[in-house]
């Protein structure tokens, strides 16, 4: 019988760690948002350290990092900074450390994206972002809003990324605290997002690939508009159930440590599936990606949750799309109508 999810130790306090196992540390760092914080790892390393994920860059991050070193770290060197995604809040400062002397270690997936978005700082949004936006079914009110001020940058929240990283790639193999981990790569949330698997105990580190208790966003955006996110996402989480199993102790992106993977994975599968249910009962006539919040969500979407909406919202309906169970057409006001096939 499958385990019910446990976690099995409770959160760091602000600026201290938790010793998950011997030589792995638990960091927290806060995030501007709800959800208000991203966990980072600290692997004891004979040299100095190596950390898994950053924080945002802000002054804020660096100064609790400083005190991280000074203190929990016990001013040993961080000689390596591993990245699981290129998503701000676990590679943002990556490029400090590096310019600290840090080696930087990701995929070539991650490391392309922050390198490139980083540097596509736009002062207002795109014709192309707009034009996404429109598709979508975005509130006018909304769009004129976005349309007037200037937009994310990722730069806003992601030191520079200097020249040069090493490369990890499904089935590789990595050293950290005394441990052989084999790498296993998931899809979906972020392309090309790197877990890290010990064959030594039973220690996953799980990124936002691996999550207990909420589910990451999976969006498709302006830049690959036609993308299946969602497919990759069900088809990571197929590929992950044959590895794991419940002994295996999960260290996550975001919320707490946890066991019980089987059931996580199944959980967040089966959690996708049900919303794309909804979604196709809830086109009986043609409506917008906005349109399906109310299917998808199933509870009031604010402002601070639009975006992230829209883009999962889109992802659905892209998946299905690609499955030929909907089509959809363009309306003389630029806006995508989807509709049963």
């Amino acid at each position: 019988m499958t385990a019910a999810l446990r976690y099995p130790r409770e959160a760091p306090e602000a600026g201290s760690a938790v010793e998950l196992a011997e030589g792995v540390l638990w960091l927290r760092l806060p995030l501007p948002m709800a959800l208000d914080h991203v966990n980072v790892y600290a692997l004891a390393d004979d040299d100095g350290w190596t950390i898994v994920d950053t924080g945002f860059d802000s002054r804020k991050t660096r100064a609790i990092w400083e005190g991280f070193l000074a203190g929990p770290l016990a001013g040993r060197p961080l000689r390596r900074v591993v990245v699981t995604h290129h998503h701000p809040d676990h590679v943002g400062l990556a490029g400090w450390f590096q310019a600290r002397g840090a080696e930087l270690v990701t995929t070539r997936t991650a490391w392309l994206y922050a390198r490139m978005l980083t540097l596509d700082e736009q002062p207002q949004a795109t014709a192309e972002q707009m034009a996404f936006w429109r598709g979508a079914g975005m509130a006018p009110d909304v769009l004129a809003q976005r349309a007037a001020e200037r937009p994310f940058n990722f730069a806003d929240m992601v030191h520079p990324l200097p020249l040069g990283f090493i490369r990890i790639a499904e089935g590789d193999r990595i050293t950290m605290a005394g441990r052989d981990w084999r790498v296993h790569m998931g899809d979906g949330h972020a392309p090309e997002h790197a877990t890290f698997w010990s064959a030594q105990d039973d220690l996953v580190i799980g990124g936002d690939q691996l999550l207990p208790s909420i589910s990451p966003n999976i969006g498709v955006y302006p830049t690959e508009p036609m993308a299946d996110p969602l497919g990759d996402w069900i088809a990571s989480c197929t590929r992950f159930a044959a590895l794991a199993e419940d002994r295996h102790h999960v260290l996550p992106g975001h919320k707490l440590p946890f066991t019980g993977l089987p059931l996580r994975l199944r959980q967040m599968e089966e959690n996708h599936h049900s919303a794309i249910a909804r979604l196709l009962d809830h086109l009986r006539a043609p409506l917008s990606a906005c349109d399906c919040f109310p299917a998808l969500f199933r509870r009031q979407i604010g402002p601070a949750e639009y975006g992230l909406a829209m883009v999962e919202a889109v992802a659905h309906l892209n998946y299905l799309l690609h499955r030929g169970q909907v089509r959809r057409f363009l309306t003389a006001e630029g806006v995508w109508l989807w509709e049963r096939a």
